[in-house]
Formats: C-alpha cells, sequence, structure tokens
C-alpha cells in the first residue's frame, strides 16, 4: 500500500463559513428584487465556495480529486440556476457528486489500492514500519490487508448514504422553478441542511471506520495503541 504525505490539514471554520454559512445566507436573505435579485444573488453566492476553492488550491499547491468535484459541482449548481434548468436536475447532480466518489472508493479497492490506507494510514499518525513488521513477522499481512479491503467498502457505503440523503433532501426542499427568489432561498435552505443532515452523520460514520481500523491493527499486531501511534509527531 502505497503511502502519500497528505497536505496541511484545512480550517475547518473557514470552510464552514465560505462554502456554507455565507453563501446560505446570501441566496436566502438577499435573492428577492429589492436587494440583489435572483441572478446577481446565486453568482455571488456561488462565488465564495469557487473562490475559496481557489485559494485553497493556490494555498497546498495541489487539487485533489474530490476538491475537483466539489468544485464541478458548484459550476453546476449556478449553471442549473442561470439557464433556469428543471428542479429534477439539481436532484440528479446532488446525488451523482457523492455517487462517483464512492464508486472511486470502491473501485480503488480493486485495483488493490483502496483509498481507505491514503486517508487513515497517515505515516504522520501510524507508526507504519513498525506495524508491517509485526504484521509480517506474524503472518497477519493478508487478514491485514482484507480487513483494510472491508474499511474500504464502508467508506464506499458512506458515499451510497450522502448521494441518497442529498438526493432526498434536493427533492424535498427544492421544489420552486429556478431562476427565482424561491428557488435560491430552498438552495440556501438545503445547503445549510446539508451539514446537520448528510455531513455529520458521515463524519460519525468515517469515525467509526477510523476505530474500526485502530482496533484491527491492535488486534492483528498485538500491540498497544501508544506503539502503533507516531510519537514523533
Amino acid at each position: 500500500m502505497s503511502i502519500q504525505t497528505p497536505a496541511k490539514r484545512p480550517n475547518t471554520f473557514l470552510e464552514l463559513l465560505y462554502n456554507i454559512a455565507i453563501p446560505s445566507i446570501i441566496l436566502m436573505k438577499f435573492s428577492a428584487d429589492e436587494y440583489l435579485g435572483t441572478v446577481p444573488a446565486l453568482i455571488i453566492a456561488l462565488l465564495f465556495p469557487l473562490g475559496y476553492g481557489l485559494y485553497d488550491f493556490i494555498k497546498n499547491k495541489s487539487m485533489n480529486f474530490i476538491s475537483l468535484l466539489g468544485f464541478f459541482s458548484t459550476l453546476l449548481t449556478g449553471g442549473i440556476g442561470l439557464f433556469e434548468l428543471d428542479v429534477e436536475w439539481l436532484a440528479i447532480k446532488e446525488a451523482a457528486i457523492p455517487s462517483v466518489i464512492g464508486l472511486v472508493v470502491l473501485v480503488s479497492g480493486f485495483w488493490g489500492k483502496p483509498l481507505i490506507a491514503k486517508i487513515l494510514l497517515n505515516p504522520l499518525l501510524f507508526n507504519l514500519d513498525l506495524i508491517y513488521q509485526t504484521l509480517a513477522s506474524k503472518n497477519k499481512t493478508d487478514e491485514f490487508k482484507a480487513r483494510i479491503q472491508w474499511a474500504n467498502h464502508l467508506l464506499s457505503s458512506t458515499f451510497v448514504f450522502s448521494a441518497t440523503m442529498n438526493y432526498l433532501l434536493a427533492k424535498w426542499i427544492v421544489v420552486s422553478p429556478a431562476g427565482t427568489v424561491a428557488f435560491n432561498e430552498q438552495l440556501g435552505e438545503m445547503t445549510l441542511l446539508s451539514y446537520p443532515v448528510i455531513a455529520i452523520p458521515s463524519m460519525v460514520m468515517l469515525i467509526a471506520i477510523m476505530f474500526y481500523v485502530v482496533r484491527s491493527t491492535m488486534k492483528l499486531t498485538e500491540l498497544k495503541l501508544d506503539k502503533i501511534l507516531n510519537g514523533e509527531n
């Protein structure tokens, strides 16, 4: 399993502020004609996640696959609103993005390079040399790979959950025609609700998967937690 040094950790507060809070407020409160109007409000709201994504790209000097999908997701949302397409396309788009990510995660496992290993088996967090040496000495390497593969399937299932909830949330909330004040307001409401309804449960699932990986590592290596963690941080 190849390991890559991760980019700098993103600022969660700024991500929530620029990707969720500010766009939602603009869409819900300033879409009326006496303020910005529907089209200017939509454009300005979309500029915040796009601008933050560009800033993050310049700062970290890299663009990962998920960030790229997020960029196109924002563009598609703007296109649906600006070209006044049927709102059904919004629900399809909301489900399509996590579905693509989930498929990539699933396929990565069959290629022998499960994405979960790149995410969780971080050399800055775990003493990978000791873990792999101990697994080899106990003839547990294949069993460890099997458990990582299972964890990868679980990670893929979290994106299936996200895709399903995204679609249902969009169908439930965004019912007004694109290009209207009501559409913008409902789009802002959907963006706000997506965090407690989708993002938080998905994060809980990811934590549970990480706990499973850690427990599996400890069980197969018979090492305590302080031994498998990298104490050089």
